[in-house]
């Protein structure tokens, strides 16, 4: 066990994925938030949340010395109500700082890489199409095929194949419209970079591959599949669409260091994601199935483990399983190679409320460590590793 995560990473690594089996834990995001400025001195330049790629812009805009306050990229360049987390307002503030320090190509840039969609609903791809054809100058008028958003947006677009508007003749003509805009776009790359700028040409083109991505899913969602194929087929587009983000971040920020990707277990280990929504078995390759795949030995993971949380409500593990094993051996959170736990059981005492994904067989086989954090965070406005030496210095009075 150790707590120097450089030891963990090898110089073949590109990208390292740390993850977190619970979002509503603050403890992985704020011990992440610790081990950035060591990973900055190992040469990382970049990080990638589990967040919506194109909103994400403005929070590198701002990281980046950009216009703006904190509390206004928080709510604006955070999906899925990250912005609203104490570890993330510290992240963004801490990144900014250290920027305003250094000379532009030494920054640590911060991105998103979801795709802009929750998993029950997913928008209309409007706003990013017409984003790309008011950046080329296109007399192009999509309102007609796309209608009202909320026929996109609502949650029975997702839910019921048959109200969904992604198999719908207009749909197949928007995936082919957007298709030729990506052509475009590359085709007058050249003058486009030269009138405005690569950052700005970029920029389209994020909005572009969330344009396809979201009709892409809208078109997921239609198919009458069984429950449980269909679901997988969503949640597989989505981690595409996660992998496709990260691959073209990595575009830009190859030359400067390897890149942090922090988000949930599922999507960054190695192997298949499997998860159980109500009566269904869900198995899809994820995101970090698929890097894993293309980048191979550029690809390291760090998965997260959990002994208790007061947060979820979660108790000490009962014996035998990976996470009592770790319990015993860590006393508030430490690194262990994946190579080194021996066969266990998998808890059974969670809740779906409690949002906890305990390590398996699977899990563990998908990393080359585990992070395990003892205790969860109690107070989400103190940093982890200052919770950690007031509880030691309380512990010794």
């Amino acid at each position: 066990m150790s707590q120097e995560i450089t030891t963990f990473v090898p110089s073949s690594c590109a990208v390292l994925a740390l993850g977190e089996p619970a979002h509503r834990e603050p403890g992985f995001a704020l011990l992440r938030n610790e081990l950035v400025p060591r990973l900055v001195e190992r040469g990382f330049r970049s990080i990638a949340l589990e967040t919506d790629r194109v909103a994400a812009l403005a929070v590198n805009d701002y990281v980046c010395g950009g216009p703006g306050t904190l509390d206004e990229v928080l709510r604006s360049g955070l999906s899925h109500g990250f912005g609203e987390t104490t570890a993330n307002r510290e992240l963004i503030a801490w990144l900014r700082a250290h920027n305003a320090q250094r000379p532009a190509a030494d920054h640590v840039t911060c991105h998103g890489f979801d795709a802009p969609m929750e998993t029950m609903s997913a928008p209309s791809p409007r706003r990013h199409l017409e984003f790309v054809r008011d950046y080329l100058d296109l007399d192009l008028d999509i309102a007609e095929l796309l209608g009202p958003d909320d026929r996109w947006s609502r949650t029975e677009a997702v839910l019921d194949p048959a109200a969904s508007p992604g198999a719908t003749p207009e749909a197949d003509r928007l995936r082919v419209l957007a298709d030729d805009l990506l052509v475009t776009l590359h085709t007058r790359a050249p003058e486009r970079i030269a009138t405005t700028s690569y950052p700005e040409w970029r920029r389209a083109a994020l909005h572009l591959t969330a344009a396809l991505g979201l009709l892409r899913y809208h078109r997921a969602a239609a198919q009458p599949l069984d429950p449980a194929a269909r679901w997988s087929h969503l949640s597989a587009t989505r981690d595409a669409l996660m992998a496709q983000n990260l691959l073209d971040l990595r575009t830009d920020e190859a030359r400067r260091g390897p890149t942090l990707v922090y988000a949930h277990n599922l999507h960054l280990r190695r192997n298949a994601s499997t998860m159980r929504m109500g009566p269904m078995d869900l198995t899809w390759a994820g995101a970090g199935e698929i890097l894993g795949a293309l980048l191979g030995e550029e690809y390291t993971v760090i998965l997260g483990s959990l002994g208790r949380s007061d947060t979820l409500g979660l108790a000490d593990s009962a014996p035998g399983t990976y996470e009592s094993a770790l319990q015993d051996s860590v006393e508030t959170w430490g690194l262990t190679p994946a190579s080194a736990l021996a066969a266990a059981g998998t808890r059974t005492d969670i809740t779906p409320d409690q949002g906890y994904f305990p390590l398996d067989p699977d899990t563990v086989a998908g990393s080359d460590a585990i992070l395990h954090l003892n205790t969860g965070h109690p107070n989400p406005d103190e940093g982890y590793e200052r919770y950690i030496d007031r509880a030691r210095r309380e512990a010794i009075r």
